[in-house]
């Protein structure tokens, strides 16, 4: 089943994102390796493409997990949050209509 991860930064957490950032994105290229990942990516603090020293004000995952705990527990594996930048993470599940 299809889950949505929703994370929420804590204030000013541009510098933890940037220390994170790789082994961030390497969990989620494995994701997308094995053909689970729909999408992710970060959620500017401005209206822009690049928001600058504005940065995130959080992210967005939805992929395919075997169970609501089995995205909890990834979601709690992820290097954002043991570096700090989320100050809270939500996991629902999600149901693809469109495209």
């Amino acid at each position: 089943m299809l889950y949505a991860i929703i994370s929420e930064d804590v204030a000013d957490s541009l510098p933890l994102r940037k220390t994170a950032r790789p082994d961030h994105i390497a969990r989620l290229e494995r994701l997308r390796d094995q053909g689970r990942l729909i999408l992710a990516g970060p959620l500017p603090a401005v209206d822009s493409e690049d928001p600058g020293d504005a940065g995130f004000s959080g992210s967005l995952v939805v992929a395919e997990f075997e169970s609501l705990q089995a995205a909890r527990d990834w979601a709690d594996a992820d290097p954002y949050v043991a570096a700090g930048v989320y100050a809270h993470v939500q996991v629902k599940p999600f149901k693809a209509v469109l495209p």
